[in-house]
């Protein structure tokens, strides 16, 4: 009892001090940002590998292509459940466990025998990796007050997202090209070890004692509903988690027709999936420029209305592909579905930034709780997009077209319920 009620005083009075006594270190950034790295590396890098997977598992490639829902399921789950447990028991905790617990996972998907062992594992190995998505953003938060510097230091974990998306498919496509598929999630094994050992030897704890929180299920519920309710949140929530849906069809069908029916290498394939990835941080780019200058709501409505325009387009070209293209034409079909996708998939740049601005902006106070929502409905519907494009046999570019564009649609009728008079155009 007595040990007891003095370890109390001395983590509060520890935990009054500064993190980082002389400012924050520049190498924290760099830290936050490979441990942020886990989730889209872990979404990414194994694409180029589902045909590879689906002769291995002697399975089918909708079987194959709904690990990748399986894996935006567990993420969805994650990051509802690893913000409060963040809030409550300190930052280093959550990112300890999540990491190993993806370290294990992934080491099981490396040797798992069979399409569902495989499964199981890779569901466990995505709520692991879910700390990683919330946790570091967290941290930000705690050690930089001054609103520029945290934008500063949030837009290095952004890049994050953006440049992983081009390196980790290229790297999966070598691995399928030469070695086994295995090899990639022996890899995750290692990069979530690696993880654990930075956050246990190298990230302070950065949520001082007295500032954690015990949040009851209740209160949490409460806040989500009341999120929901509000329409300004709950329809550009939605915009972003449509977006994401469009996003995943491709993600989810591109390896099978591009691989499979295009007859592309998994190494060509990776190299197509990094060029689509440049135009969207292009167009990323475009509208940090563009904000500021032109209204967020009209680059938004810009931004859905091109992609609409993409996937009717890309639609179009497949069903021509398949119905009507002769064995000599498949060479302008790639080409075209490749432009289609582009004008489909680019804007999602503009669109996603803007969408969850406005999304945030009526909630300063409840920022982690709004974002944390609006990330699980996009996995959700990223989900969703993986079940669907699942049902269908990857036996044209159809599918793929019609999911995008099914997304796309969506959103345009989420764009339309806007608020009137919020958001611009």
């Amino acid at each position: 009892m007595i040990s007891s009620s003095m370890e109390r005083p001395v983590a509060a009075h520890e935990g009054a001090r500064p993190v980082f006594a002389s400012g924050v270190p520049g190498w924290l950034a760099l830290l936050l940002g490979f441990l942020t790295a886990v989730g889209p590396i872990s979404t990414d890098i194994y694409l180029p590998a589902f045909p590879a997977m689906e002769q291995s598992f002697h399975t089918t490639a909708g079987n194959v292509q709904f690990t990748l829902a399986i894996w935006f399921v567990g993420l969805a789950i994650g990051q509802l459940s690893v913000g409060p447990l963040a809030d409550r028991y300190g930052r280093r905790m959550p990112l300890l466990v999540g990491n190993a617990l993806y370290a294990a996972a992934s080491a099981v998907c490396a040797f798992a025998p069979d399409i569902t062992t495989f499964s199981i594992a890779r569901f466990v190995a995505s709520v692991g990796a879910s700390a990683s998505l919330v946790v570091p953003t967290a941290c930000v938060r705690d050690v930089v007050s001054d609103r520029a510097a945290g934008a500063r230091m949030m837009s290095r974990l952004i890049m994050v997202m953006g440049v992983v998306p081009i390196l980790a498919p290229m790297l999966g496509g070598l691995v399928v090209e030469f070695v086994s598929w295995r090899i990639i999630f022996w890899a995750s094994a290692v990069y979530g070890v690696a993880c654990v050992a930075l956050v246990l030897w190298v990230l302070p704890e950065t949520l001082p004692y007295q500032k954690r929180q015990s949040l009851s299920p209740i209160t949490l519920l409460t806040r989500y509903v009341t999120l929901l309710g509000d329409r300004g949140y709950s329809v550009y929530a939605m915009v972003t988690a449509c977006s994401t849906f469009m996003s995943f069809s491709y993600l989810t069908a591109a390896p099978f027709v591009f691989v499979r029916l295009f007859h592309f290498s998994p190494l060509h394939f990776s190299m197509l999936f990094g060029v689509m990835a440049m135009f969207m941080i292009g167009a990323s780019q475009v509208n940090g420029l563009l904000v500021g200058r032109v209204d967020p709501g009209r680059l938004l409505s810009g931004g859905v209305v091109l992609s609409v325009v993409g996937t009717v387009l890309m639609v179009g070209v497949s069903l021509w592909g398949g119905w009507y293209a002769s064995s000599a034409s498949k060479a302008y079909e790639v080409w075209l579905v490749i432009a289609t996708m582009v004008l489909a998939l680019a804007p999602t740049g503009i669109i996603f930034p803007n969408a969850m601005m406005m999304a945030l902006a009526d909630h300063p106070s409840q920022a982690g709780a709004a974002s944390a929502l609006a990330g699980t409905l996009q996995y959700v519907l990223g989900a969703l997009a993986g079940v669907v494009v699942g049902l269908f046999a990857a036996t044209s570019a159809l599918p793929m077209a019609g999911c995008m564009c099914l997304g796309a649609l969506m959103m345009l009728g989420m764009h339309a319920l806007r608020p009137i008079g919020r958001g611009g155009a």
